[in-house]
């Protein structure tokens, strides 16, 4: 009897997770999508192209998707059973709630595993293509589209203007071509009654087959102190004028440029840049003692280091001309070597200045390094923690479908996403350890499953419209009796 209700409540959640984890998916990519749809529409960019985007956009959203699906399936799983009346049935039968909850623990387990295998494997290398590709669409020009009437200037070098274009899309009319590729100005004119537009087969090229035109050119010749300015001026019948169209298409950048990046990177390598950068603070400050050192050895004198703790005065500059040290060099020495004082000290703050300023960057690094290190985890954990909320709220609710169990779902997601954002940031600011501000919406969301258990356990009427209904009756009985007998 037990097999077959663990076997009835794993064929009852899964249905419900597939469905909610794809849609829940779909919205996500759908919400890039829109995100960046005005920087994509118009670059003329392929359906493979848009279809390789989407699909590794969608492989790197499943670690929100994941916990998401799995709460919401959760509450519509044992929402549907407490409307149906199933989980009472279990009870009577002397099974407890956890009991029944164990084969769907022990596969969520599962999931966390391989969400964890998957974050840790998967993800880097769809964060390497997606934003790679991503960066590559952005960056690449719109499509080359000539308007009747308006100057385009996107092929470099050129300033195209035509008067009108028919409705074919290729023939012509009314053209006027500046060539700037000789970098004088417009020193070179074409004009054309008609034309064709003809891109190559492989759109590498754009030939403008003109018809019944001239071509202006101005050529500037230096002899001496004298400025000859030749005009040429040629009549063409047909003449084929080819465009290089090289700049429209996207050039992919080299992927090895990104693979530093801490979102492309697993555990092990994360954990490598994080042992990196310890062994680099420690150098950091080895070299700028091995620096200064020799330059401080004067602290050891106490006239040298009372004469610190003055104000810098004419009296301290005396003080300092009349110190122990100067009094051993030559007068004529004494300037030169006031002077190789201040250079040398120059010299150190500009090298702490640098290290400093080198430190912060790699620290910020760090900081990067570590938060991702700790987001591989909490992904994981996120799936049980979520089905832990998920399973016994939907047990209280009693209701199953898309209605109450997605507005509850989506309002605990919302909760717990705010606080993951929250802690993240935090830990990006150095305000918190990057440990604890990832594990804060975890940390804070775990207490409020164990109380939701405990509900769930008793049989608790929170979410109940008749409980809330009969306790408010309750509340106003003692009224109403009062006003009777006056």
């Amino acid at each position: 009897m037990i097999k077959k209700l663990d076997i009835l409540i794993l064929r009852s959640f899964i249905g419900p997770f597939i469905v909610t984890f794809f849609i829940t998916l779909f919205v996500l990519v759908m919400q890039f999508f829109w995100l960046y749809m005005d920087e994509l529409i118009g670059k003329g960019l392929g359906v493979w192209m848009i279809v390789q985007l989407l699909f590794y956009m969608s492989t790197t959203m499943v670690p929100l998707a994941l916990p998401l699906g799995i709460l919401l399936a959760s509450i519509m799983t044992f929402g549907n059973m407490g409307e149906n009346f199933e989980l009472v049935a279990i009870k009577a039968a002397g099974i407890s709630l956890l009991r029944f909850m164990r084969p769907l623990l022990f596969f969520i387990l599962l999931i966390g595993l391989g969400a964890f295998v998957f974050s840790n494997n998967v993800i880097p290398y769809a964060n390497l293509k997606a934003l790679s590709l991503l960066y590559d669409l952005r960056n690449s020009k719109p499509t080359f589209n000539i308007r009747p009437g308006q100057f385009n200037k996107d092929i470099d070098g050129f300033s195209i203007r035509v008067g009108e274009k028919d409705k074919d899309g290729q023939t012509i009319r009314n053209i006027l071509i500046y060539d700037h590729t000789s970098g004088s100005g417009n020193n070179k004119v074409v004009l054309a009654r008609q034309g064709q537009m003809l891109p190559t087969p492989d759109k590498h090229y754009l030939i403008f087959r003109l018809n019944d035109g001239w071509r202006y050119e101005e050529n500037i010749n230096n002899e001496g102190s004298r400025n000859t300015n030749q005009q040429v001026r040629m009549y063409f019948k047909s003449w084929d004028m080819v465009f290089d169209l090289s700049s429209f298409r996207v050039n992919r950048t080299n992927e090895n440029l990104f693979k530093d990046a801490y979102q492309m990177m697993n555990v092990r390598q994360l954990s490598q840049r994080i042992d990196s950068f310890k062994r680099y603070e420690n150098h950091v400050a080895k070299n700028v003692g091995i620096y200064i050192g020799p330059n401080i050895a004067a602290l050891g004198n106490n006239n040298f280091i009372d004469t610190l703790k003055v104000k810098p005065t004419a009296k301290l500059a005396a003080r300092a001309y009349d110190s122990t040290f100067l009094q051993f060099v030559p007068d004529t020495l004494r300037g030169r070597v006031m002077q190789n004082a201040v250079n040398q000290a120059r010299n150190a703050k500009g090298l702490l200045d640098i290290s400093a300023t080198d430190k912060a960057m790699q620290f910020n690094n760090y900081l990067q390094f570590n938060i991702e290190w700790h987001r591989k985890f909490t992904l994981s954990f996120a799936c049980v923690l979520l089905f832990l909320i998920g399973a016994p709220l939907g047990a209280i609710i009693r209701k199953g479908g898309l209605g109450m169990p997605l507005v509850i779902a989506v309002l605990f997601f919302v909760v717990f996403h705010i606080m993951s954002i929250t802690g993240e940031k935090l830990a990006k600011a150095n305000a918190v350890p990057s440990w604890a501000g990832m594990w804060m919406a975890t940390a804070m969301l775990l207490p409020i499953a164990f109380v939701l258990i405990n509900q769930a356990r008793n049989d608790s009427q929170i979410f109940s419209k008749e409980w809330y209904a009969r306790v408010w009756s309750k509340i106003i009985a003692p009224f109403k009796r009062r006003k009777q007998i006056g």
